[in-house]
């Protein structure tokens, strides 16, 4: 896909690499910001509105940091970065008034993602004891992920998002992929430890009822729709 940001800058609210790399596959460039946040403090009743209060919790904090933040050197071109590394090195940090000045909109994107499964939510597990008990509850079973995606207009303060939904069927999975999966640490980085992308996993997804890049963590369809709302 091919896209243009010439019309408006970008910022990614989120440490997800894999948000990184769908986003650079929309053919956009972008910079990184991290939000500093408590999400155990924030509690909703159903996955949707947890997920959209996350979000939102992410992009006030965000805002919070670059109201904060001052005479900092501007970075002319924005790069899309997919290491978490390099982008700590090199991240814009603009006061917002500055963002109100540019010509050029800046569009924040902050989302949030849970599994549910069995009608309880799941967020990352804690250890690997619950990353283990979590992909063993999956096998020959199957889970949702809920996630969300939030587009605020810095210049404009207009803000708008949406939750996607997805659903995930297994195979029975051997308990040695599971134990590569939880030895390996990436299902503990990871909402309920859900991840359908990576090799070991991939043979014994059975069905997904929706989009790959959606249970990643970031659907392309609703990114694109927020982004043109938001504009």
């Amino acid at each position: 896909m091919e896209a243009s940001t010439s019309s408006y800058k970008i910022i990614l609210g989120s440490s997800s690499v894999a948000r990184r790399k769908i986003l650079a596959e929309m053919g956009y460039q972008f910079t990184i910001m991290t939000a500093d946040i408590d999400e155990k403090s924030i509690r909703k009743e159903t996955p949707e509105e947890l997920v959209m209060a996350l979000a939102e919790a992410k992009a006030n904090a965000i805002i919070s940091k670059l109201q904060s933040t001052s005479n900092q050197e501007r970075v002319v071109e924005p790069t899309v970065l997919i290491a978490a590394d390099t982008a700590e090195a090199i991240l814009q940090r603009l006061p917002v008034d500055d963002y109100l000045k540019d010509a050029e909109p800046t569009l924040l994107i902050t989302s949030d993602q849970v599994v549910v499964y069995e009608g309880v939510i799941r967020e990352k597990p804690t250890n690997k004891e619950e990353a283990r008990q979590f992909l063993k509850d999956y096998s020959g079973r199957h889970a949702a992920t809920v996630g969300s995606v939030l587009v605020t207009n810095l210049k404009t303060g207009f803000r708008k998002g949406d939750s996607d939904r997805v659903e995930i069927y297994f195979n029975e999975i051997p308990d040695e992929i599971i134990e590569k999966l939880v030895d390996e640490g990436i299902t503990l980085n990871v909402a309920g430890g859900l991840i359908i992308e990576h090799p070991s996993i991939l043979p014994f997804v059975k069905e997904v009822v929706g989009t790959t890049d959606s249970v990643m963590g970031l659907p392309k369809s609703l990114t694109e729709k927020l982004l043109k709302e938001a504009l």
